[in-house]
């Protein structure tokens, strides 16, 4: 339904929405601009390299990122006008888009346990399963917020705003969403944690390379990067719907700051951190292959001197 308003009294709004729709910008442009700051990593170690489950995995929670920060943009920015069932085909999209990005993120962080853990079916069982347990509440959460939403199209003196309402309380659906997200993720992080400090204090008994240079190092790095990211978009949310006064509305710029912020961290962990979880591995592993490559080249030049002066004091 669309309703049409020409009063004064609705400047408020239009000033918050734009207020808001500066955070859905930046979150868009710094997801395009990381984008376009690694597309020439993502050439080399992704779209040359053999085709494997990472890589489509990564392509996903890439560019399914970018549709969805884009899609957002269109939904929020108060200049661009959309009919109410564009918005409402959006936001389902939307919507479904996070609990899929969700799942491949999680894909990938088992994948790397699993890793780490060299292989251990138990490490990889009681993963699968509690991550299965909390996507497939996620997705029944998801379907009731669907079910439970009403799409509502306002014209506030030229401008265009789009709102979603509830028939139910989603609160707590959405609380308990998150709680259980983010307590799947600590402990995938006391997991990798565990596994690297273990590794790094036997490693000095088996090598003399630098920690730092270690395959250990770059995936706790990146892991550590998306956790802080995660943790911060969960508190936030956590913050809105337990807080009455952010979620009611009563201060529109306050809460829509905290949706603002939501909206940036949200994108930058799920469609920046996200993808550098492969990326960063890959780059490693090239590194490592063309340091690798590098000394056997040495090793044969060498090689062939002694040869080389060998033969020639013979003669």
């Amino acid at each position: 339904m669309t309703i049409v308003l020409n009063d004064p009294a609705s400047w408020p709004t239009i000033n918050a929405n734009y207020f808001y729709s500066y955070f859905v910008v930046a979150a868009f442009v710094g997801a395009t601009y990381d984008w376009a700051l690694t597309l020439g990593q993502e050439v080399e170690l992704i779209w040359r390299q053999r085709w494997s489950l990472m890589t489509v995995l990564y392509l996903c929670s890439r560019y399914l990122g970018i549709l969805s920060a884009g899609m957002t943009l269109l939904v929020i920015v108060p200049t661009i006008p959309l009919t109410d069932t564009v918005s409402w085909i959006m936001y389902v999209v939307r919507n479904w888009t996070g609990i899929v990005i969700f799942a491949i993120l999680w894909v990938i962080i088992i994948t790397r346990l699993y890793a780490m853990y060299q292989g251990s079916r138990k490490i990889l069982i009681f993963l699968v399963v509690t991550c299965l347990a909390v996507t497939i509440y996620n997705g029944v959460e998801a379907v009731l917020m669907t079910i439970h939403a009403l799409e509502e199209e306002f014209i506030l003196s030229g401008t265009y705003q789009c709102t979603i309402t509830y028939t139910t309380d989603t609160l707590i659906l959405n609380s308990v969403a998150w709680t259980l997200s983010l307590v799947w993720e600590v402990l995938a992080l006391c997991l990798a944690a565990w596994i690297a400090v273990k590794h790094f204090r036997e490693l000095p008994q088996h090598s003399a390379g630098g920690i730092m240079e270690d395959c250990f190092a770059v995936l706790m790095k990146t892991h550590v990067l998306y956790f802080a990211s995660f943790v911060g978009v969960s508190c936030f949310q956590l913050i809105i719907n337990l807080s009455p006064t952010i979620s009611s509305f009563q201060n529109l710029t306050e809460s829509l700051t905290f949706y603002g912020l939501i909206q940036i961290l949200d994108v930058v962990q799920m469609f920046v951190l996200g993808p550098r979880l492969i990326l960063g591995v890959r780059e490693f592993n090239a590194k490592l292959v063309a340091d690798s490559d590098a000394a056997t080249v040495m090793s044969s030049v060498a090689f062939q001197e002694r040869v080389h002066i060998s033969t020639g004091s013979g003669v």
